[in-house]
């Protein structure tokens, strides 16, 4: 059986292990969404994509978050070293 090669442009998360797995990152131009149940790591995930992306590929970004606050996102941020009003 001949599978063919996908022609999705992909663009880098800078999370080792994820982008070799995922073979280039996520899908460039498209929305991403991301399940999983509380504590899985949803949100650290999106932070870390976001900050990767803004520090190594000068990209932009959004995070929308219905049920934390701002604050706590910050926080949460923080606690890996991560200023995002550096970002």
């Amino acid at each position: 059986m001949n599978i063919p090669q996908s022609t999705l442009t992909k663009t880098l998360t800078g999370i080792q292990g994820f982008d070799e797995i995922s073979t280039g990152g996520l899908p460039r131009g498209r929305t991403s969404l991301v399940m999983g149940s509380a504590g899985s790591g949803k949100t650290v995930f999106a932070l870390q994509t976001l900050v990767n992306g803004a520090r190594q590929m000068d990209e932009a970004g959004i995070f929308v978050a219905f049920e934390e606050s701002t604050r706590h996102v910050v926080a949460n941020a923080a606690s890996f070293g991560w200023d995002l009003a550096e970002c």
